[in-house]
């Protein structure tokens, strides 16, 4: 039963993830993931060296930038192979972790790079738990199980908060929007009505009417 319910919850929390980055030789590869505040990230990366890069005996670097979704600066480093950044989040949107090959090995090949990414419950280090109070078995794996929940709690608090967002600014939009229609209907009443006394005093003067 423990089991069914451990993997209904790592269906429904996706907190870890490998990626593998097809870095270009010219411009920037950036993934992104939407997280909200107070979560926990952890991610490793590395470059992985082709038959090529193995038979020049070189291995060429990258950068490594990772911003907020403000544009706050959290993690930075240049010619390196494989690093490691972990951080809290303090905003809630869209965090960019991007990758690009250092101008000294530039060249007409692009290049590969393994990405770790963990957030949350994934990125909390079970076994210095487990040693430091002293569990194993099914009491770390309800501790676990534990934590999922309420990473599920959190997620659901802060979709609910979303959604009560994205309905007040729909409901503005839309206030807007009638305003608008309103306006544009009345001027365009007021038009037809200035037409019309135009023409009908023009008709006068030509004694058409």
């Amino acid at each position: 039963m423990l089991g069914v319910v451990l993997m209904v919850v790592g269906l429904v929390v996706p907190v870890a993830r490998g990626i593998w980055l097809e870095v270009p030789s010219s411009g920037t590869k950036c993934v992104s993931e939407e997280l909200h505040s107070k979560v926990v990230v952890l991610a490793d990366y590395f470059v992985v060296g082709d038959e090529h890069h193995i038979n020049n005996t070189i291995v060429p670097t990258i950068s490594v930038k990772v911003t907020s979704p403000y544009g706050n600066n959290l993690y930075h480093q240049e010619n390196v192979t494989h690093g490691q950044f972990a951080f809290t989040t303090t905003e809630s949107g869209n965090y960019l972790a991007c990758f690009w090959i250092d101008n000294s090995h530039k060249g007409d090949r692009g290049m590969s790079v393994g990405l770790d990414w963990k957030t949350g419950i994934a990125a909390k280090d079970w076994d210095s738990v487990a040693k430091k109070e002293k569990i194993e078995g099914l009491e770390l794996e309800l501790q676990k199980l534990e934590g999922a929940v309420e990473a599920i709690h959190d997620n659901l608090i802060y979709l609910k908060d979303r959604e009560a967002d994205m309905r007040e600014v729909s409901e503005k939009t839309n206030a807007r929007v009638a305003w608008l229609s309103i306006m544009s209907l009345g001027v365009c009443v007021v038009v037809s009505i200035f037409q019309l006394l135009y023409l009908k005093r023009y008709f006068q003067k030509k004694k058409l009417i």
